[in-house]
């Protein structure tokens, strides 16, 4: 039987401006500054072939062996940054993307989607909300950090 698909989507709205929420949310290794304690520690493993944190970068989020690794699959500069999920984990096939629109009054909206699959049966529910919380609460710092700028 096939692995099923979940997804979640994060909508939040800032008045920083979509420069300064992709330079916060792209930059995988200064993660850890910014979103504390959720992110202990960051730093960038390999850098992309056009941009440090282009496609092909490689980030890595937490320390030790609850540290994961995600990899840019798309960087569109000030209005996308899509990524992957290298490191085994509770779900299989993360992908998810931080999508940036300007807002007609000004500042941006932001929005955090994601797709997995469930590695085990049954667990897929408690896996989307958890993701969709974690992922929020990540969404809430970037959009804070990018105000102060």
């Amino acid at each position: 039987m096939p692995a099923e698909s979940f997804t979640f989507e994060v909508t939040r709205t800032s008045n920083a401006n979509p420069a300064a929420l992709f330079a916060v949310v792209s930059d995988g290794a200064r993660w850890s500054e910014w979103a504390k304690p959720l992110v202990a520690s960051s730093s960038l493993v390999k850098p992309g072939a056009d941009a440090p944190n282009g496609v092909g970068s490689v980030r890595k989020l937490g320390a030790g062996p609850v540290g994961v690794k995600e990899e840019t699959t798309a960087y569109e500069q000030d209005r996308l940054h899509a990524y992957k999920l290298l490191t085994p984990g509770p779900v299989d096939n993360y992908r998810a993307e931080v999508r940036l629109e300007p807002r007609a009054g000004g500042g941006t909206q932001l929005t955090w989607s994601g797709t997995f699959d469930e590695r085990i049966p049954g667990t897929g529910k408690l896996a989307q909300r958890g993701l969709a919380k974690f992922i929020g609460a990540v969404a809430d710092k970037a959009v804070k950090a990018a105000e102060r700028r």
